[in-house]
């Protein structure tokens, strides 16, 4: 994905902020929802470009996206900051589980004008 983005010339503070946050999503799907899949996508909208994750596991899902996304909230004994630390660093974030479904993150960046 860090070839994607500077292939559409994202700024080094754009990459990393992605790149981070993909890799925090990634390590969740391998993690907890024991393993996934990951779909890349360019995308535009109103003339601007852009690059959407999409994570997906059939994992056990998370029974409380509120708490789950509240800094501090850790069930691996981490500092908490992953769910909200990851929507922190994206333009637009969506998470969707279902207990024993599994979770869907999108995470999309959009390169700045």
């Amino acid at each position: 994905m860090q070839e994607w983005a500077t292939r559409l010339a994202f700024s080094v503070v754009e990459r990393t902020k992605f790149v981070t946050a993909a890799s925090e999503i990634g390590r969740n799907t391998l993690v907890h929802g024991k393993g996934g899949a990951m779909e890349i996508s360019e995308v535009q909208r109103d003339g601007r470009q852009g690059l959407r994750l999409v994570f997906q596991d059939q994992g056990p899902g998370i029974a409380d996206l509120q708490r789950a996304m509240a800094d501090g909230f850790s069930t691996a004994n981490s500092m908490g900051l992953g769910l909200g630390g990851t929507r922190r660093l994206v333009n637009e974030f969506d998470i969707s589980s279902q207990p024993g479904e599994g979770t869907r993150v999108v995470i999309t960046q959009w390169k700045r004008r």
